[in-house]
């Protein structure tokens, strides 16, 4: 679908920077939070968590794709809700998702209260993520928006960050009291997001303009295919990463520092991703089909890295800093090429292609859980690059400014 000559990522004026940078700061939080924590904080606790529930390979791929399933209901929800109640609405419930849920896995005695927990807390980023779509257009003025929307998913950095360090103070026993801290987190920043979201649903005029042509055709049109394949593709490779990064390094490690080695691991990786802040001026340097191809092949050389050679503290650190940036800079490609091609009704488009990412993110785990059952870790992460290497054969659209 072509879009308008005004819409680019170039930089906002003065009078729109207040608002920008109040959504900026909003939509970094919750996505933090939700990923950085919520999403991610399984992985990067599952060697303690295996350890106190005793869990197989096999069992820790199936509770990753169950947690994606609740996220992918989620999105459905957040789809069918956006123009009715507004992105204030989806983003509370997606804070307190991630809030009581990761209490929940804090006190969990058992396996039952550990997977409703991860369950409901891998809810918070489909309730979270969309709608800030819908916050841009109504916040940000036109020509401004795609630089706020590729800010917001570096969010996931600045959490992940965050927990690298707590994994490496609260670990063995003592790794359900980071999930309390998490769980702090996430009701901090739901209530930073009420005070600066817009409440309530968009003006009635702009809700029956986004309810025309609103049907199948709509979502299936020409120009979303190659979106949605690249959306599953970034599913499945960034599902399999998070979820068994911290699970190969440990292994490989055979004990000792290998705690230790995870964590630092981890903590790299989110303080490289934390460089996602300049996606923007990537994109506007590169273009999206540039960047696209520059962004999978730089995630099909870290999975590859970590597949190949975990044991290895050079390939180990080569993989975190390729992977932490070109991931968070991937969430922000999606954000911006859904804008490009649903404009008319961001968050709607938007909870379409992350419902594709939702099925990457579920049939990931699970099959690389049964891939690393039956021929190691190593082998799911060469699976991992082989897709991304794939995805590199689609084409976003060229932004305006490339025209």
């Amino acid at each position: 679908m072509p879009v308008t000559a005004t819409t680019s990522l170039a930089a906002p004026p003065p009078e729109s920077q207040s608002a920008t940078r109040r959504l900026g700061m909003a939509g970094l939080s919750a996505v933090g939070v939700s990923f950085g924590f919520a999403r991610y904080g399984y992985g990067l606790f599952l060697p303690d968590i295996r350890a106190e529930f005793d869990l197989p390979m096999s069992a820790v791929g199936l509770i990753g794709s169950a947690t994606y399933v609740g996220y992918l209901g989620a999105l459905v929800l957040v789809g069918f809700f956006a123009v009715r109640v507004g992105p204030r609405a989806l983003v509370t419930v997606g804070g307190l998702s991630a809030t009581v849920g990761m209490a929940l896995v804090a006190v969990a005695n058992g396996w039952p209260v550990l997977v409703a927990g991860l369950i409901l807390a891998g809810t918070s980023p489909g309730w979270i993520w969309a709608p800030f779509s819908d916050a841009a257009d109504r916040m940000v003025p036109a020509g401004q928006r795609e630089r706020v929307l590729a800010l917001i998913p570096s969010g996931t950095a600045f959490g992940v960050v965050v927990a690298g360090p707590m994994a490496l103070v609260m670990h063995g026993s003592n790794w359900n009291y980071a999930w309390l801290v998490f769980a702090a987190a996430a009701l901090a920043a739901t209530l930073y997001n009420i005070r600066v979201l817009p409440a309530g649903p968009p003006s009635p005029k702009a809700r029956r303009r986004r309810d025309e042509r609103l049907g199948v055709r709509w979502f299936v049109r020409g120009s979303a295919v190659p979106l949605y394949l690249t959306a599953l593709s970034y599913g499945v490779v960034g599902s399999v990463y998070w979820l068994l990064a911290v699970e190969a390094i440990s292994s490989a490690g055979g004990g000792g520092d290998a705690d230790g080695t995870a964590a630092a691991f981890w903590t790299v990786m989110g303080a490289a991703g934390t460089l996602g802040v300049f996606t923007g001026v990537v994109f506007t340097r590169l273009g999206l089909r540039r960047s696209h191809l520059l962004l999978f092949g730089l995630l099909a050389v870290a999975s590859a890295l970590l597949g190949a050679a975990p044991g290895s503290l050079v390939a180990v650190g080569l993989s975190a800093v390729l992977y932490g940036p070109s991931f968070m800079a991937g969430s922000a490609l999606l954000a911006v090429w859904s804008y490009q091609i649903f404009p008319e009704r961001p968050t709607t488009g938007f909870s379409a292609t992350v419902f594709f990412l939702g099925i990457g993110t579920i049939t990931g785990p699970a099959a690389a859980g049964a891939l690393a059952d039956h021929h190691g870790v190593g082998w799911a992460f060469l699976f991992a690059a082989a897709v991304a290497l794939a995805t590199g054969l689609l084409r976003p659209p060229a932004l305006p400014t490339e025209r």
